[in-house]
């Protein structure tokens, strides 16, 4: 007679936050091997209706997916050269901009100290230290921009042979996930795979999109207020966008402190506040609404906690890849029947505050 024995709670519990340890311990040793797979995925979904549309129109496969990747190259080639023109403009005038920006504080610093009890030497201690800090990172951050653009070159020639490879063994990747899971649920994990997709795609591309309209209006605002590096600043404040909230704020931070350095008063920094607010109302209340948050909505605290987490894991990379994949995972959360209530977790529907009764005057009621 065999007894079937039960696993105590204590245990399950000690088993699962070993597997999540050592899940992340393994994510984080072969970042160097994960990382670009995890972008080269992205991508691939990104490129796939691209990719139907040409056989659809019966080019082959290999040639269909070749032709995706050199337009892709194209745009990112043009774009890439576009930004290297104006951070080599940037770092030309660098120790200019930080000479007038010392300029700036030490005028606001006399001020300062003239109308509050701060002694004007201590002052002067802290701006000469701020300015050889500055200084000495256009030198020490030069080796290792070096260093991350030769590991970024590896990454750019291995990074295309992934998503060609996902985007040709494309059938062969989604025949293997329904048979992982049997052929009883062959039909069921064929529409959720389908959904998930479609969802994914749609939600990727609506990021986008995003990112070129807020690069759009960045850009307009700052050309309009005359504020130099305006197509740099605007582009790379339009990236950072996609780190929710801290991001926004690095953004905005940025062309204030060039609209302090090389303008003639402070007001153009406020102008210029005052236009990334507007563009962030425009932004949260319409764009990701209509195109982004329509397909899949996160709520702030997770994508807060996914945004850090991704960035002791992985670095700059993983802010980046920290909504993505969180979106992957709610969306396949929201899939899955015994998953579910962690896709509602994650998510942005806010369930009605319910009323307690009170309690406390029936039980001191008197008898």
């Amino acid at each position: 007679m065999s007894t079937s024995q039960k696993i105590p709670y204590y245990a399950k519990v000690t088993i699962f936050l070993v597997g999540i340890i050592a899940f992340v311990a393994i994510l984080y040793v072969a970042q160097r091997i994960i990382v670009p797979i995890v972008f080269a995925t992205i991508i691939a979904i990104l490129l796939n209706p691209i990719v139907n549309f040409f056989t659809r129109r019966k080019v082959h496969r290999i040639v269909a997916i070749s032709l995706t990747l050199l337009l892709t190259f194209i745009v990112i080639a043009a774009l890439g050269a576009l930004i290297v023109m104006q951070v080599s403009r940037f770092l030309e005038s660098w120790p200019l901009l930080v000479e007038k920006f010392t300029g700036v504080i030490n005028e606001t610093s006399t001020w300062a100290s003239s109308n509050f009890d701060v002694s004007p030497e201590k002052i002067q201690g802290w701006l000469i230290e701020i300015k050889k800090d500055l200084i000495n990172t256009n030198t020490t951050e030069l080796g290792q921009t070096l260093v991350s653009f030769g590991n970024g070159v590896v990454v750019v020639f291995l990074v295309p042979v992934y998503i060609f490879m996902i985007l040709f063994y494309r059938p062969l990747l989604l025949d293997f996930v329904r048979k992982l899971f049997g052929p009883s649920n062959k039909s069921k994990v064929s529409e959720i795979v389908f959904q998930i997709k479609t969802v994914i795609q749609a939600y990727l591309v609506g990021l986008v999109i995003e990112t070129g309209i807020v690069a759009t209006l960045n850009t307009t605002a700052l050309l309009i207020l005359g504020i130099d590096y305006a197509i740099l600043l605007g582009i790379i404040g339009s990236l950072l966008n996609l780190i929710p909230y801290i991001g926004g704020i690095v953004a905005v931070g940025m062309p204030m402190m060039v609209a302090l350095a090389t303008k003639s008063t402070a007001w153009y920094a406020i102008y210029v506040l005052i236009f990334y607010y507007i563009i962030q109302l425009i932004d949260n209340n319409y764009i990701v609404p209509k195109i982004v948050a329509s397909k899949v909505k996160i709520n702030a605290l997770f994508s807060i906690i996914a945004v850090f987490a991704g960035g002791a894991l992985w670095g700059m990379s993983g802010m980046f890849l920290s909504i993505p994949l969180l979106a992957i995972v709610k969306l396949i959360f929201d899939h899955i029947e015994p998953l579910k209530p962690w896709g509602f977790l994650l998510g942005d529907t806010m369930p009605p505050i319910i009323k307690l009764k009170p309690v406390f005057k029936k039980l001191n009621r008197p008898r």
